[in-house]
């Protein structure tokens, strides 16, 4: 569940519903695996072979859980002897994740009885993507408990590969069937635990250029992809683009390797506002970016004509070609047409940001961030177009989350959106934006009415391909062919 604690982007989303999804099936026991990227964790319950044992006195076990809660949070500034001992504990972890690794000791998954932590648990994990009367159905799970921080865990691996061969911490996953984690797992399980990989993408190695800590980013997806790979790990796969750049790197994955989208949410994401809400969630979450002044909120229109991206800011995505050719829109024939982008500062943004600057500053371009599921449906339904203009993706869940809402999408022409969003969208070049530019212009002409209608009711066919009642089947048949697999 570490991803589920970060934000709104695609991986933390897919997180969530994935666990939300696999919670309805009264034939899984699912436990949620909370562990942080930096910090250690406080230890919670004792658990043996699956069960949490009950021999600490009520008070003794609910003032340990609780400790659990507060080291999943940053410390405040004024806790500066919690940030000294954190800081002393993250300096540590990795070394002990070596001795860990080296010597072959297992880490300890200890329990967290939600019982009395279900505020904690809704709005630390679920509340971002999911509707509140989802609350009971996830935070009645049992959640677990790995001290150690996932990014000491992928130190140990490339640490240990400089003296022979990378050695990870063996978790101690006794009395569970399967693990599923989000991306390659830096660590082995006890057997007879199998492991599935969610694999998004394989961008750390094709596109290392564009991805934040680039050595260090690479060199641990590869590492620790090939000793799941090597352990017999099985991979989900976000799409096909991403299961054959996996097998372009470890073709001896092939038979483990198989193919389930990303997951909707199930709730319906056409009941929306009006469309003079889209000026309110453009005044309320207007991100203030250091020495860039904003227009006044009062100049705000409320229903304004607007291109939509929704995207964490980084190099892959392809922000600057966007905005070059939105400016070419308002030169031509719509002066007036604004652009919404939707998503975190991430990395290597500087250039997004000087392209962004004047337009901010003038109120014609809206940076958002942290918009709730339901405000960012409004931003959806009532954009002239969203537009997905990626060089790489996984998946990309901002095109059939437009569809979903009855949005028209327009992508840049990569194997992953043909495959994805199909006949739902128009294509263009993401590297021309001169093409870009005339292929969003004539959508945006009303004379393309009726093809923007069609378009619309494509999306709503390829949105329900990604329904949790489509896939939730695809993942129930993996996990069967994961437990009967006796490699």
């Amino acid at each position: 569940m570490r991803p589920a604690l970060e934000g709104h982007a695609g991986i933390p989303q897919e997180n969530r519903l994935l666990f939300r999804a696999l919670c309805t099936i009264d034939d899984y026991d699912v436990q949620g695996l909370l562990q942080s990227g930096s910090r250690v964790l406080a230890p919670g319950l004792t658990v043996e072979r699956g069960e949490m044992l009950s021999s600490l006195p009520t008070d003794d076990a609910i003032d340990r859980l609780s400790r659990v809660v507060i080291s999943l949070q940053p410390p405040s500034t004024n806790e500066r002897l919690a940030r000294k001992w954190g800081t002393l504990l993250s300096i540590l972890s990795p070394l002990v994740a070596v001795y860990k690794g080296l010597f072959g000791h297992m880490l300890a998954i200890d329990g967290f009885d939600p019982q009395h932590f279900k505020d904690f648990v809704w709005r630390s994990l679920f509340a971002k993507t999911l509707p509140p009367s989802d609350m009971a159905l996830v935070t009645a799970r049992m959640l677990r408990v790995l001290r150690m921080p996932y990014g000491a865990m992928h130190a140990a691996g490339l640490v240990t590969a400089r003296i022979g061969r990378s050695c990870y911490p063996i978790l101690d996953t006794a009395g569970v069937d399967v693990m599923i984690a989000q991306t390659p797992y830096p660590g082995s399980l006890r057997t007879p635990t199998r492991l599935i990989v969610r694999y998004m993408d394989a961008v750390p190695m094709f596109q290392p250029h564009t991805i934040s800590r680039r050595s260090f980013h690479q060199a641990s997806h590869y590492a620790a992809l090939r000793r799941n790979v090597n352990e017999g790990a099985w991979f989900a796969c976000a799409s096909e683009a991403s299961r054959k750049d996996l097998l372009a790197i470890f073709p001896q994955a092939e038979p483990r390797a198989v193919v389930i989208h990303c997951m909707l949410a199930h709730q319906n994401l056409l009941d929306v506002e009006e469309p003079e809400r889209v000026g309110e969630v453009l005044s309320k979450h207007r991100q203030t970016i250091s020495g860039v002044s904003l227009s006044p909120a009062d100049d705000i229109p409320l229903a304004p004509e607007y291109l939509l991206m929704v995207s964490t800011l980084e190099p892959r995505k392809n922000h600057e070609m966007l905005i070059r050719a939105w400016e070419r829109l308002r030169r031509g024939a719509w002066p007036n047409l604004k652009i919404v982008i939707v998503g975190s500062l991430g990395w290597d943004y500087e250039g997004i940001i000087r392209e962004l600057s004047p337009w901010l500053r003038s109120g014609d371009a809206f940076l958002l961030g942290n918009v709730p599921a339901r405000e960012l449906r409004v931003l959806y339904r009532y954009a002239r177009l969203t537009i997905c203009p990626s060089v790489a993706e996984g998946f990309d869940y901002s095109g059939v989350e437009a569809m979903s809402c009855g949005g028209v999408v327009a992508a840049s022409d990569i194997a992953v959106h043909r495959e994805v969003f199909a006949d739902a969208a128009e294509y263009f070049d993401p590297y021309d934006e001169n093409a870009a530019a005339k292929k969003l212009s004539a959508l945006l002409l009303s004379s393309a009415e009726h093809h923007r209608t069609v378009l619309v009711e494509a999306g709503r066919r390829v949105a329900e391909r990604y329904e949790p009642k489509v896939l939730l089947p695809l993942w129930q048949e993996l996990i069967r062919r994961v437990k009967e697999d006796d490699q």
